[in-house]
């Protein structure tokens, strides 16, 4: 749970670096605390240290893919719950199934607008309103 008065954290991993700008901004501009990875291994690390309210995964990515990143992710305690969203440009049903089966939340396909994966994001992150 995250209460009202906390930014919600947000990893973007994606190796593009113009996509992980693009919705830095966007979503540092409505109130989100980001953090970026630029493939799975950096994300991994990222995710055990700064422990994100969401993960937003690329999967097509160098040296270790959103897939089995995402596998690792869920596989550990202090992750397991974290929402991840899939952000891919393979609209095929196979790939799509695999990024569910890895225990991806949900899918978007890109393009992808900031103000949408910011409505997903907050749909997924329950907040708590500070009594």
């Amino acid at each position: 749970m995250v209460s009202a008065d906390r930014r919600i954290r947000v990893l973007l991993v994606d190796d593009s670096a113009e996509m992980r700008q693009m919705y830095a901004l966007y979503l540092n501009g409505v109130g989100c605390e980001i953090e970026q990875a630029s493939q799975g291994f950096e994300a991994f690390d990222k995710a055990l240290k700064c422990r994100p309210d969401a993960i937003v995964m690329d999967l097509r990515m160098p040296k270790l893919d959103g897939w089995e990143a995402v596998r690792l992710l869920k596989n550990r305690a202090q992750t397991r719950e974290t929402p991840i969203i899939a952000l891919t440009g393979d609209d095929d049903v196979e790939h799509l199934k695999l990024a569910k089966n890895a225990g991806c939340d949900t899918v978007l396909l890109k393009p992808c607008g900031p103000d949408q994966l910011h409505a997903v994001i907050m749909k997924l992150v329950k907040t708590v309103v500070a009594g």
